[in-house]
């Protein structure tokens, strides 16, 4: 669904990418909107995604590559057992504690794009794995648009989940949230 980014002050790379990543965010966060627990976690579908579940991996997700720009550990780093549990809440997690969490994370990425990086092209390394180069760095500027491209293919999957469960489409969201009738 597109959505209107606002534009950046000339020559403000960093509030580019940040606006177009919030924009990704807002598609998933809006995927939920007026939806119960039991409606987020539900998987209307053959695979095990459900929103909660989106909504969960892309906060972790966006974490998990903060921690590696800043070259700090991740407290909330999975490993091949706690894997299937960054797509799904478990215990006593909730949709409105993913958003905050979430929110949580998207400040402290915003604010360590602004203000603690140098230079967009300052880069960072990528943890030994199989997908990724061996010795391989990303620049700054990479780490906004994987963030793009990684919340947008999972807002598409939320869209998708979300005209399964109830009709509702991206476009009636937008709407939703911004106080107009549906325009369906």
């Amino acid at each position: 669904m597109v959505t209107h980014v606002p534009s950046e002050a000339p020559g403000d790379e960093r509030g580019a990418l940040l606006a177009f990543v919030e924009a990704q965010r807002g598609a998933v966060r809006r995927s939920v909107l007026g939806l119960s627990e039991k409606e987020a976690a539900s998987r209307p579908g053959v695979s095990d995604l459900s929103l909660s579940g989106l909504l969960k991996h892309v906060a972790e997700t966006e974490l998990n590559w903060l921690r590696m720009a800043q070259q700090r550990p991740n407290d909330k780093a999975r490993n091949a057992e706690t894997w299937a549990d960054g797509f799904r809440l478990v215990g006593d997690e909730t949709v409105p504690q993913m958003l905050e969490f979430w929110a949580k994370v998207a400040l402290e990425t915003e604010e360590f794009i602004r203000r603690d990086v140098g230079s967009m092209d300052d880069t960072f390394p990528l943890p030994q794995a199989p997908w990724f180069p061996e010795d391989a760095r990303c620049s700054m500027r990479w780490l906004l648009i994987h963030l793009v491209e990684e919340i947008g293919r999972h807002a598409g999957h939320a869209d998708i989940l979300r005209e399964t469960l109830d009709g509702r489409t991206a476009r009636d969201l937008v709407a939703e949230e911004a106080g107009y009738p549906s325009q369906s």
